[in-house]
């Protein structure tokens, strides 16, 4: 059942056609994708410093094992070494990431919520909860209505 609007005025998304609707999900959709990209650079910066952590380790034991030469290339090349552009380390993507990209993306999508929805979170979800309720009643009615008549 397609229609111009969901649902009635008390309800969310009461006053958003089909196209609003839509448009609204998605936004939200791209809020989440990129709050999920932001656990993965969490991730990648903690693996990150678990790796360095190990090759920190691994400069001690070839330093007393006498191999100076792989220590010194240990201390020297990879451990300042920057993981992006060769002096970016990871916890400056994380917060470079954080603080353009995600945060531009959180203010619009709060934007977008508040000119379309009032503010309101999940409305299309919020919506298909309520059809779904609804079904689900129906169902359960005709159910009843048929024990009834027999």
């Amino acid at each position: 059942m397609a229609t111009d609007q969901h649902g009635t005025e008390t309800e969310p998304g009461a006053a958003l056609t089909d196209a609003e609707l839509e448009a609204l999900h998605e936004v939200e959709l791209g809020l989440e994708w990129l709050q999920r990209a932001q656990g993965n650079l969490l991730e990648f910066h903690h693996a990150t410093g678990h790796g360095m952590d190990h090759l920190y380790e691994a400069e001690a034991l070839l330093d007393a094992a006498g191999h100076e030469g792989l220590a010194d290339a240990i201390r020297t090349e990879l451990l300042p070494h920057g993981v992006v552009d060769g002096d970016r380390w990871s916890y400056d993507v994380l917060e470079s990431f954080q603080e353009t990209m995600l945060t531009e993306t959180v203010r619009f999508e709060r934007r977008v919520r508040r000119e379309l929805a009032d503010g309101q979170r999940h409305v299309c979800e919020r919506c298909q909860e309520r059809e779904w309720k609804e079904r689900a009643a129906r169902s359960r009615r005709s159910s009843d209505d048929e024990e009834s008549s027999h």
